[in-house]
């Protein structure tokens, strides 16, 4: 069996390096997720997909058991507490504390739906900071017993000239930085660089009690605190957004190797470039903001949006275009139509899935996954089906999946009731039949939806059995919802559910 040697591009050396993991047995990634104040919006899905195909490379190489992937919400934040705010004025009722709450929980709900729908697999660890505020206190104490943070005015700061190594990720001097950045200015602040380790909270907000009064944790210290208890002082692969290079990833690793020296913190750091609409910014002003939500709703499949994110190298700009979406999806069908003819995808005979190594090979590349698509169309257009379902499988589009949203013989249906599958060719001849089972796909992927939230599946069970008893058989996966007739199958008792 060929050895898959690995190669990404490391911003701390600013070059494409062979990935040698800590421990083989154990490799470890951490990435810097969303504030869960408002859905997400579509640039916030380019490193979620990008990491996302980065993890189903390292389990297919290093297996599913030898991989942790870690990635948090941040859910105590200004702008959280701005939105609850004007809840509160605009009527809701409850505690501002409460409706903070509620704000991460809906936002954090709607996250991952969103995210799944654009393929994503859920990371092993969902860290939300309030979950762990006592490590954070307990790693700020180091760190002023240590020398390298002060209190200040019911502040904590991180002092920056005690962290000689201080913009080496960024490659820029102290100097520069206050020169370059906005920096906050505090009379308690040694340094106009130093950093907010904690803050005074005010008693009808979220905070927590600590050495230094009632407050919370500044934004930096979380993801070192929170990669700290889930994945140990060292670990592979940091990513996120370079919009987060500087300040943020600045500051964690002068934390967390001031907390723990000697220690490596993060081996590897990935960013992803930024995204575009157009050939411009993303902005509200110019009125090419959307969200994730957004595009959904509009009708554009998430294996859509997914096959244009991967059709860019994640370290170049990424441009969002009509067209690209047009060209992505007319691809996707092309291979669904292909999958739904082939005899191996209709049942009649089994041929496994296959990966092909030059597939695996431009994945490891340093994540090459423009690569990685034009050899799916290879794979299409030689007729390779379990090569092409394998390869597909690995950058996260499940071949039955596309197959119910892109073939024609579904599409009518597909139209008509999202997540529909291909009634009409499983043998239902009456319009009237072929509405009525159309529905309940429509009903049950929504109470299914509902079950996953609230974790309350009775009526999902219910529907499930009433369309048993019809004759109907029930076929239920992450990607869809399908309905058969089954054996004694009776259309009369579907119209009396």
């Amino acid at each position: 069996m060929t050895e898959t040697v690995i190669k990404l591009h490391n911003s701390k050396s600013r070059s494409k390096e062979v990935f040698a993991p800590i421990d083989p047995k154990n490799v470890r990634m951490y990435v810097c997720g969303p504030t869960v104040y408002d859905r997400a919006h579509l640039g916030n899905a380019r490193p979620v997909i990008v990491f996302d195909t980065l993890y189903r490379l390292l389990r297919h190489v290093y297996g599913p058991e030898h991989v942790t992937y870690a990635r948090n919400f941040t859910d105590v934040d200004d702008k959280i507490n701005a939105t609850a705010v004007s809840r509160k004025e605009a009527g809701a009722e409850g505690t501002l504390e409460q409706l903070v709450t509620e704000r991460s929980d809906e936002t954090i709900a709607w996250y991952l739906k969103d995210m799944g729908a654009l393929g994503a697999m859920e990371p092993d660890h969902m860290p939300r900071a309030t979950e762990f505020i006592a490590p954070m206190v307990a790693m700020i104490e180091d760190l002023i017993a240590k020398g390298h943070a002060y209190a200040a005015e019911g502040h904590v700061l991180f002092a920056v000239e005690s962290y000689k190594a201080y913009g080496a990720l960024s490659g820029r001097s102290v100097d520069d930085m206050i020169a370059g950045a906005r920096v906050e200015v505090a009379p308690y602040k040694k340094n106009p660089m130093d950093f907010v380790l904690w803050k005074p909270s005010s008693d009808d907000l979220p905070g927590w009690d600590s050495p230094w009064g009632r407050g919370r944790p500044g934004w930096h210290i979380e993801c070192s605190a929170m990669s700290y208890e889930l994945l140990g002082a060292s670990f592979d692969i940091h990513g996120g957004g370079n919009d987060l290079q500087f300040p943020h990833h600045e500051n964690e690793i002068a934390q967390s190797c001031c907390a723990h020296p000697g220690e490596d913190f993060a081996k590897v750091w990935m960013h992803n470039e930024m995204l575009q609409v157009e050939g411009k910014k993303m902005s509200k002003s110019l009125g090419n903001f959307f969200t994730v939500r957004d595009l959904l709703d509009q009708g554009v499949p998430g294996e859509v949006i997914r096959f244009v994110f991967l059709s860019t190298h994640y370290g170049k700009p990424m441009d969002w275009t009509e067209k690209k979406a047009k060209e992505a999806e007319a691809t996707l069908r092309k291979i669904a139509e292909y999958l739904n003819s082939d005899p191996a995808t209709q049942g009649q005979s089994f041929v496994p899935d296959r990966v092909p190594q030059e597939f695996v090979d431009a994945l490891a590349n340093d994540l090459n996954t423009s690569l990685a698509l034009t050899l799916i169309r290879k794979y299409l257009k030689e007729r390779r089906v379990a090569d092409l379902r394998g390869a597909l499988r690995l950058v996260g589009f499940d071949p039955i999946a596309l197959v119910q949203k892109f073939s024609s013989v579904r599409a009518s249906t597909y139209s008509r009731e999202k997540g529909a599958s291909s009634l009409q060719a499983a043998g239902y001849a009456d319009e009237a039949t072929l509405d009525l089972m159309a529905k309940f796909v429509s009903q049950l992927t929504e109470l299914r939806s509902t079950a996953m939230e609230t974790k309350d599946f009775a009526p999902v069970d219910a529907l499930k059995t009433a369309l048993m008893d019809a004759g109907v058989e029930v076929r239920m996966s992450k990607a869809a919802v399908e309905l058969l007739p089954g054996a004694g199958f009776d259309a009369a008792k579907l119209e009396g559910l």
